[in-house]
C-alpha cells in the first residue's frame, strides 16, 4: 500500500514561505512511516504561489526526501503537480519546471484539462497535447483537484490513460465507494495506482483493489494511516476500529479552517508554524479551532500507543 500525504505550506512572520520549516515537514511525514508526499498540491496553495514559490517549495521537499531514503535505505517518494495556468501551453512550462526541479511523478489536476467541463472529447484532446509537451521520461498521474471545480475522471478517460502507459497515480476524490470499486476493476492488473483520498471510504476502497490513501489528514495523525495501510488485511477487527476513528476525525476536514489547523497541529508536534495562510475565506484559527485539534491529537496519540 501507498500511503501519502499532502504537503502544506508553512510561511514566516512577513508571509513568505517558510522552505526550512517545510523540509522539517518533510522528516515529521517519513518517521511517521508513511510512504510519500504529494507535493505542491492544493494543500500546499498552488493558485496562492508564484512559480518560483511552486518550484522551490518542490525542490527543497524533493531534496530532502532523496536524502531520507538515502540514510535510512527506504523508499520514500515524491509526486507533484503544481500547474494552474488557463492554457496548455502555460501548463508545460510550469510542469517542466517541476519536473526540472526533482520529482517521481508529475501530477495532473484534471481540471486543468477541461476548464470549462466541455466533455471526454475536450479532455482527452487536452490531455494528449499537453503531455506531448512534456518530458517524454516523465510518469505521470491525475489529481481530482475540487478547486476551481472537481472533474471527475471517467471511465473512457481511465482507457485512454491507460492506452498511453504513462500513468502511475491517481488521487481520487470521489468520495463514492461504489465508483471507486469500479475504478480500481477497470485498473486491475496495471501500474496504475488509484490512492483514495477520501478517509470515510478508505478501508472498504482497500479491500476492493486501492493502492492507499492521498489526503490531507496524514498532517495530522500520518502513523495511524500507515498501520492501516499495512495491517488491513492481517488485522481487519483492529483495521475497523482505526477506519472509525479515521473516518470521525476526517469530519474536521468541513467546518474548521484548513489548511490552519493543519500548521497548529504541526505546533502540537513539536515544529514551530506560524498560522498563516494565502488562501481567502479559510477562516481564522479560533480558540475553537485549536481546542479541536488538541483534542484531535489526544485521542489519536493514545490509538498510536494501542498499536
Amino acid at each position: 500500500m501507498d500511503i501519502f500525504t499532502t504537503m502544506i505550506t508553512p510561511y514566516k512572520k512577513d508571509g513568505s514561505v517558510d522552505f526550512e520549516t517545510a523540509e522539517k515537514y518533510v522528516d515529521f511525514y517519513f518517521d511517521s512511516g508513511i510512504d510519500g508526499i504529494f507535493s505542491v498540491c492544493q494543500s500546499s496553495e498552488i493558485f496562492h504561489l508564484t512559480l518560483d514559490e511552486r518550484v522551490e517549495l518542490n525542490q527543497r521537499v524533493y531534496i530532502r526526501a532523496k536524502e531520507l531514503e538515502k540514510v535510512y535505505g527506504r523508499s520514500f517518494t515524491v509526486v507533484s503537480s503544481g500547474h494552474i495556468s488557463d492554457t496548455l501551453e502555460a501548463q508545460s512550462k510550469e510542469l517542466s519546471a517541476i519536473y526540472e526541479s526533482g520529482t517521481d511523478a508529475l501530477i495532473l489536476i484534471t481540471n486543468r484539462l477541461d476548464i470549462n467541463n466541455e466533455g471526454d472529447d475536450v479532455f482527452i484532446a487536452n490531455a494528449d497535447k499537453l503531455i506531448s509537451k512534456l518530458p517524454t521520461d516523465a510518469k505521470l498521474g491525475f489529481y481530482e483537484c475540487p478547486y476551481p471545480y472537481k472533474r471527475l475522471v471517467t471511465p473512457r478517460i481511465l482507457d485512454w490513460a491507460l492506452s498511453t502507459g504513462r500513468f502511475y497515480y491517481m488521487k481520487d476524490t470521489c468520495c463514492d465507494a461504489a465508483i471507486i470499486a469500479e475504478r480500481c476493476r477497470q485498473l486491475e492488473g496495471s501500474h496504475f495506482a488509484l490512492l483514495n483520498a477520501n478517509c470515510q471510504t478508505l478501508l472498504e476502497s482497500l479491500r476492493v483493489g486501492a493502492r492507499g490513501y492521498c489526503g490531507i489528514m496524514c498532517n495530522y495523525h500520518p502513523k495511524l494511516y500507515a498501520w492501516l495501510g499495512n495491517n488491513f488485511e492481517k488485522e481487519p477487527e483492529k483495521a475497523e476500529l482505526i477506519q472509525s476513528f479515521i473516518g470521525t476525525f476526517g469530519f474536521t476536514e468541513g467546518g474548521l479552517p484548513y489548511p490552519l489547523t493543519a500548521k497548529y497541529h504541526m505546533n502540537l508536534c513539536g515544529i514551530p508554524t506560524e498560522c498563516i495562510t494565502r488562501k481567502p475565506g479559510s477562516g481564522e484559527m479560533t480558540e475553537y479551532a485549536k481546542s479541536c485539534m488538541r483534542q484531535m491529537k489526544v485521542a489519536s496519540d493514545y490509538l498510536e500507543s494501542l498499536l
